[in-house]
């Protein structure tokens, strides 16, 4: 029996020495009953931004720290057992060198994490390796790049970043790559998938690696769904039915074809790609920011100060825990329980995670919310983490039948 509820865990938190006072109150609101489901399920959170928010600021989350969205204890207080750490490579890095470096750089930070922790954390490079060190109470670190331009048009890095236990790859980010075209990127340059998007695709089912298509253009999308002989995953990705317009979240039809891949689409927490009101919040702040760039420049004291000033002048609309079971909910009445997740975008989305799911705490939050709603213990396993690790099985065993290596 798992036993990280016990007062002593909870007072650890409580006293803002494991935890700040804010989340602590918020990660204990659910009811024991779904704090207990949180604490004996396997939680495989799609996307968390750790290895990036160290990079930039080494902090030692294997114990508490005063920032950031994850740590040791709050992962321990929220049941979170197999968080997908994101080697988050910037678009701006495309096409250089610097972009294969610090993708390894990243994956030296988790390691360094492991490292100095083994008797709280483990790499996992298997959908088993995750249920074994749960078994062994050890949180899971598998590793998934976002970004897939490290590869650099060379199939020999994608070999060795599996080597080094990468086990899916977001095709790209902001800027349309070499791989494919971009959700965020007006430049549509291969109307898709590349050349080169399709034989990485191809390579990555031979190796058992999971394609993800968050980020991607739609096009793209539908190009790998044609391409890839395995599932297919969103690991961060929400409904563009709740945000009109923005094509970084997934319509309908794409969950559709998703699901009928056998995939998994896992939900953004970043209040944007929950509601159109904090969607038209960020387009209205970016227009004025624009106007006053253009005005004084961007790097200018006006500019900085109408930054600094906005926020607290034009409060942001938080999305809220309802608003993310509403997501799960849409999905799951689309296309069924067994294609649903969670990606939270945890370090990655700054501050705009909505009320209720602010840290690694909070995941009971979100199991009372779905009981709430009425769902069974079985299908909020499968949210929380069951569909994900079938996904993962899936694809290693295309992996295998197309000779790829052993997993």
């Amino acid at each position: 029996m798992r036993s990280y509820v016990s007062k002593l865990v909870l007072s650890a938190c409580l006293s803002a020495t494991a935890c700040n006072t804010t989340n602590a109150s918020a990660a204990v609101s659910a009811s024991p009953e779904a704090i207990a489901l949180a604490q004996s399920s396997i939680i495989v959170d799609g996307h968390i931004d750790v290895p990036h928010r160290v990079f930039e600021a080494w902090e030692n989350v294997s114990a508490a720290t005063n920032s950031g969205d994850f740590d040791f204890p709050r992962a321990k207080l929220g049941g979170l057992n197999a968080p997908f750490m994101s080697i988050y490579v910037p678009s701006s890095l495309d096409g250089t060198d610097a972009s294969t470096q610090r993708a390894h750089q990243l994956i030296d930070q988790v390691e360094a994490i492991v490292g100095r922790a083994p008797e709280k954390f483990a790499i996992a490079r298997s959908a088993n390796e995750v249920q074994q060190q749960f078994d062994k109470d050890l949180i899971s670190l598998p590793l998934g790049m976002e970004n897939g331009a490290p590869l650099q048009g060379e199939l020999k890095n994608l070999d060795a970043f599996y080597q080094r236990g990468i086990r899916y790859i977001t095709l790209t980010h902001a800027k349309s790559n070499d791989i494919s075209d971009s959700s965020y990127d007006d430049n549509r340059q291969w109307d898709g998938l590349s050349p080169f998007g399709e034989t990485v695709v191809q390579r990555m089912n031979q190796l058992g690696i999971m394609v993800d298509i968050s980020h991607v253009s739609d096009a793209a999308f539908y190009d790998t769904l044609k391409v890839s002989r395995a599932p297919v995953i969103a690991s961060h990705s929400s409904l563009r039915s709740f945000t009109p317009g923005f094509e970084r979240n997934m319509d309908d039809a794409m969950v559709k074809a998703l699901a009928a891949n056998d995939g998994i689409i896992m939900i953004n927490f970043g209040s944007s790609f929950l509601t159109k009101t904090a969607q038209d919040w960020y387009n209205v702040r970016d227009q004025a920011q624009h106007k006053v760039d253009a005005e004084f420049g961007a790097e200018s004291p006006q500019a900085k100060l109408f930054s600094d000033q906005y926020r607290a002048n034009n409060p942001f609309p938080y999305a809220s825990l309802d608003d993310v079971v509403e997501h799960i909910d849409r999905a799951v009445k689309l296309v069924g329980v067994d294609h649903v997740g969670i990606g939270s975008d945890y370090d990655g989305v700054g501050d705009s995670l909505p009320t209720g799911l602010k840290d690694v705490a909070t995941y009971p939050n979100l199991v009372q919310g779905l009981m709430n709603k009425g769902y069974s213990t079985p299908d909020i396993r499968k949210i929380l983490g069951g569909n994900l690790l079938r996904v993962w099985q899936q694809v290693e065993t295309v992996a295998a039948k197309l000779s790829g290596p052993s997993t």
